[in-house]
């Protein structure tokens, strides 16, 4: 069995669980040790069985917790080296494991594939966390969605999936111009609509759960979200991430 939850997800911080019995990984920390370490244990989620901290990619919102949580913890921090040397000096983690993209990341009982994706960062990739047979793929900050993503996409029976604004909330909202144009573009984030595209057409049969995740608090809603969604409602079981609680634990067979 595996448990996947979203500790914190949004523009404020990311930070994603997957565990099984024994071992478990986060994807990103983006809020302090503090948050992160208090709601797991609100979903009673024991750090005892967290083996590394994979990073996404340098913004802060991704790993502002990564140095502290890994001294507290004890565990591998696995980012790449461009990452590593992108991010602010007082993020990066004081004993970091390096990885490429393209390598194959055995931790505990779990196999892990980077996935290099679009975004405006020095190296970033996404993640599909793969545990007999089953796959989750963490898939935020994506300014548009290339092979890479649908690819890995298709093998998941779980995923974070990015629906980060709505088209109308950005272009009509307070944001300036250079940050709209920013959001919207192929390095920036996916909207309610790239979102359900993704989803439309490469969601597999197997898929038991997607959970949306990045939600802008100006340019989106819940609602928003949710009825963008609502055609693909019959397919997927479809659930929200959040910014400032731990999502619902989904259990996947």
């Amino acid at each position: 069995m595996l448990e996947i939850c979203a500790i914190a997800s949004g523009s404020n911080g990311n930070c994603y669980y997957i565990g099984n019995n024994t071992d478990a990984i986060l994807i990103d920390a983006g809020i302090s040790t503090k948050q992160i370490l208090l709601r797991m244990a609100e979903r009673r989620l024991d750090p005892g069985k967290l083996k590394a901290l994979f990073i996404t990619h340098e913004h802060g919102d991704h790993m502002r917790g990564a140095r502290v949580l890994a001294k507290r913890l004890q565990i591998p921090v696995y980012i790449t080296a461009k990452t590593f040397n992108s991010a602010y000096k007082n993020l990066r983690p004081h004993y970091p494991t390096f990885f490429k993209p393209d390598e194959v990341i055995e931790v505990g009982e779990f196999t892990v594939y980077p996935v290099l994706k679009n975004h405006d960062a020095a190296e970033p990739c996404s993640f599909r966390v793969s545990y007999h047979n089953t796959n989750i793929g963490v898939f935020t900050d994506i300014g548009e969605v290339c092979d890479n993503v649908k690819t890995n996409f298709r093998e998941c029976d779980g995923v974070f999936l990015e629906s980060n604004y709505d088209e109308k909330m950005l272009w009509e909202g307070n944001y300036p111009w250079p940050l709209k144009k920013r959001v919207a573009s192929d390095l920036g984030h996916l909207s309610n609509d790239q979102a359900f595209q993704l989803l439309n057409e490469n969601g597999s049969e197997k898929l038991q759960c997607v959970f949306l995740s990045h939600l802008s608090r100006d340019n989106n809603s819940p609602e928003k979200a949710f009825e963008t969604m609502e055609p693909l409602s019959e397919r997927f079981n479809i659930k929200l991430a959040y910014r400032y609680e731990a999502s619902e634990i989904f259990r996947l067979q």
